[in-house]
């Protein structure tokens, strides 16, 4: 009896880490899954546009300080001239981004990628104090210095105004301002955009700018906030917004046709000034992404994190079923229903890229509860113990897209289904004599009587 209490419970062992192992494989299918997705934004991003991050404008006065020094050299006192080339950076007082992200879809392979054609107008002002410096200083032409991630963005050309008056805009090669400035214009880090002013005078009374810029993108936007007084105002069709950074929006609306949010961001709520000035990188910012509403391939990878529990109920099931009903279901028929129960997963991923996932959930779970539930009827020869037990796999797989669409709740959700499901098998074997139906299952039916010895038996009896 022990032997075969061991040997049944060794099987189903070595049977649910097999199919643990197929669960594994399937979570790993989803992981190269979602790195084709990446790898097809990131082919979309390098040939229309990469995710844009704004950052300015800002003022940039170029200057050449000669100081004086007095040194010592071989017992003679002398004056030495030293000579700095710098900038002086000036952040706005006041910045304003209005505009509107228009989106579209481009198709890469088997995904669709939202892209965007930001339309956006920037407008500020900005005092300019003269840099406080000793000795002998020369100042060169100043100039508004602003930086966009991918300038391949640019659709057209942007238009500037400063103080009412129409100035070009310098890209990356800055040819003009180089031959045109007579100091060197060390500008802020990473800036690849510069409005070169007419005259180092041009500052002194204020600036008030005016920037038209169209900026297309892949998927994400980024607004960094280096004014003193920031007010971002963000609108766009697109009705599934991800609005994440360092700062979310004050107000928003959202709805399916489209959204509108708005940030008002103090200097004193952020680092961005201070970062910008010394590093393109890591600035704190505001962010937009247009995503595609509920990610198929976390939800399947969380779907696949409760495949333990599938197999737990319906092996345990099995099990008990064996004690309980004196019938003995063979390793082969765990093994093909702990395959059928694994291929749910990957027919949930599969379907999850071509409909919503709702619908994916509910064709895998519809084919897979019949198949089971008609190969249950012939495994356990009653069609009202394969019909309960395909009745409570389709509670089973209805209670966890519960836990998969209610992220708040899953851990609790979860902790209740698990406890419901030990307590039922409590609650329903607590009278059952498990040595004694173990032995009834275990033991050896006697062989039928065989014929000659049959007829001899009953010539006796005559």
């Amino acid at each position: 009896m022990r032997f075969w209490l061991i040997l049944k419970l060794a099987a189903i062992g070595a049977l649910s880490l097999v199919i643990l192992i197929a669960l594994f494989l399937v979570d790993g299918l989803i992981q190269s899954r979602q790195n084709y997705r990446a790898e097809a934004t990131e082919a979309i991003g390098s040939s229309y546009a990469s995710q844009q991050r704004l950052v300015g404008p800002m003022l940039v006065q170029p200057y050449r300080q000669v100081i004086s020094e007095d040194r010592i050299e071989d017992g003679v006192k002398r004056v030495v001239q030293r000579t700095i080339e710098s900038a002086y950076t000036t952040f706005p007082t006041e910045l304003t981004v209005k505009g509107e992200m228009k989106p579209s879809l481009r198709r890469h392979g088997l995904y669709n990628v939202p892209v965007y054609e930001f339309d956006g107008t920037i407008t500020g002002h900005l005092d300019a104090p003269a840099p406080k410096l000793d000795g002998k200083v020369e100042f060169g032409l100043p100039y508004l210095a602003f930086r966009v991630t991918d300038a391949r963005g640019i659709v057209g050309r942007p238009s500037v105004k400063v103080n009412g008056n129409a100035l070009p805009v310098e890209g990356a090669g800055l040819t003009r301002i180089e031959q045109d400035n007579p100091v060197h214009p060390n500008a802020a880090a990473g800036t690849n955009l510069r409005v070169l002013l007419p005259s180092p005078d041009a500052v002194k009374q204020g600036i008030d700018f005016s920037v038209n810029l169209a900026l297309a993108g892949t998927q994400q936007l980024e607004i960094v906030p280096v004014g003193d007084s920031n007010r971002f105002e963000i609108g766009s069709t697109w009705g599934e917004p991800l609005f994440a950074g360092q700062f979310l929006p004050r107000e928003r609306e959202i709805s399916a046709a489209g959204f509108q949010a708005r940030w008002d961001i103090s200097s004193l709520a952020t680092s961005a000034q201070q970062q910008t000035a010394t590093s393109a990188d890591h600035l704190d910012a505001v962010s937009i992404a247009l995503t595609q509403g509920v990610d198929a391939y976390k939800l399947s990878d969380r779907a696949v994190k409760y495949g333990i529990l599938f197999v737990f109920v319906t092996f345990g099931g099995f099990f008990l079923f064996e004690l309980a009903k004196k019938m003995l279901i063979h390793p082969v028929q765990y093994l093909l229903v702990g395959a059928c129960l694994t291929v749910f997963f990957l027919l949930l991923l599969s379907l999850s890229e071509h409909v919503s996932f709702g619908y994916a959930y509910l064709i895998a779970t519809c084919a897979c509860v019949g198949v089971l539930t008609y190969y249950l009827v012939a495994v356990l020869k009653s069609a009202v113990y394969g019909l309960s037990f395909g009745s409570i796999l389709a509670a089973l797989y209805a209670a966890i897209y519960g836990l998969l669409i209610s992220e708040d709740n899953a851990l609790l959700l979860g902790s209740v289904l698990l406890f419901g499901l030990i307590a039922v098998a409590m609650i329903g074997t607590r009278r059952v004599d498990w040595y004694q139906r173990t032995a009834d299952l275990s033991a050896k039916p006697e062989p039928p009587p065989h014929p000659f010895n049959a007829a001899a038996a009953v010539g006796r009896e005559g």
